[in-house]
């Protein structure tokens, strides 16, 4: 470049809504910090098998059983805290003596897998509900408030408990044991009949708030069919609402799947799960509080840094909800 010729100025580079939610999320300490352990759960999920594996030990084995030596005469274990050791990281489980924390591992992997399938299901059906109902109006939307206020007043928790076993016992005779995979799509089937009802509040909302944009008008001028313009103009308009609400969804199911655990109609022995855990402590939390110790921590961490992380995208995406 010749002496004197001052340098030829920096062109503005445009970038799309999706790489400026990314700048700011990046910004947010609290969104990165939720986002790693939020990962990180879902790597322990994957790789439970290779884990134990390597520990050397599985949740199913009754340690216990094969060596008395780990259990008192009240079958509690003989070692302190719980019967945490080099050999055993996070001790046995009291009358068993099963391994705690392989135990813990499936029973996150049982959770989280249970917890995203249900909340995909819910995601679904809301956002096919709220579009249908925000979008053509009149009496399929009315019908379909109709629909969504009936099925927000049923008492959940109770409709839980007294539809699990209908469920299962439709697909299994009474009489034989119910395998593991009919309780995991019950409880899927009983979680997302119950859990659409917010999603599909959101995106009417959200939907009633653009079906009467200039871009969806010119569209509809065009000669656009209907399933067009939902799929071209609103669908990719109600992707923010879609996903905070089902971030924040999720924590809120797993804790709904330990609770159906917790009260004997979820999952099942011999099956690891975060809400059996939590129904065997509570029985003896007074001879051995140990045991519920690294679920219960485990739990929170991962409910607290769902929830904070879905604050965090939401505020990603609508900067203006700034906290």
């Amino acid at each position: 470049m010749p002496q004197g010729d001052a340098p030829e100025p920096k062109k503005p580079v445009g970038r799309s809504p999706g790489q400026l939610m990314w700048a700011r999320f990046k910004r947010d300490r609290t969104g990165v910090v939720s986002a790693v352990i939020v990962l990180f759960y879902f790597v322990i999920a994957v790789a439970a098998p290779l884990i134990a594996n390597l520990y050397g030990k599985d949740p199913y084995t009754l340690y216990g059983q094969d060596n008395p030596e780990l259990l008192d005469m009240f079958t509690m274990p003989a070692k302190p805290a719980g019967g945490i050791d080099g050999e055993f990281w996070f001790g046995i489980e009291p009358g068993l003596g099963r391994d705690v924390f392989t135990q813990l591992l499936y029973g996150i992997r049982t959770s989280l897998f249970t917890a995203l399938a249900a909340t995909l299901l819910m995601t679904v059906t809301g956002v096919l509900i709220g579009l249908a109902g925000g979008y053509f109006g009149g009496r399929i939307d009315y019908w379909l408030g109709r629909v969504t206020d009936f099925f927000m007043a049923l008492p959940s928790q109770l409709f839980f408990v007294a539809a699990m076993p209908v469920i299962t016992t439709v697909f299994v005779a009474p009489d034989e044991e119910t395998p593991t995979y009919v309780r995991t799509s019950a409880i899927i089937i009983v979680l997302s009949f119950l859990g659409w009802m917010s999603m599909a509040r959101i995106v009417r909302a959200a939907t009633l708030s653009l079906r009467d944009r200039e871009f969806v008008e010119a569209a509809r001028i065009s000669g656009a069919s209907s399933w067009r313009i939902i799929r071209k103009e609103l669908l990719p308009n109600i992707v923010t609402p879609t996903l905070v609400q089902a971030t924040l969804t999720l924590p809120s199911t797993i804790l709904s799947i330990a609770f159906l655990s917790f009260v004997g109609v979820g999952y099942v022995e011999p099956t690891p799960d975060w809400g059996r855990m939590f129904s065997i402590g509570a029985r003896i939390v007074e001879q051995d509080p140990y045991y519920m110790l690294f679920p219960g921590i485990a739990m929170v961490i991962f409910v607290v840094a769902f929830n904070l992380l879905g604050d965090s995208v939401r505020d990603a995406f609508d900067p203006k909800t700034g906290r």
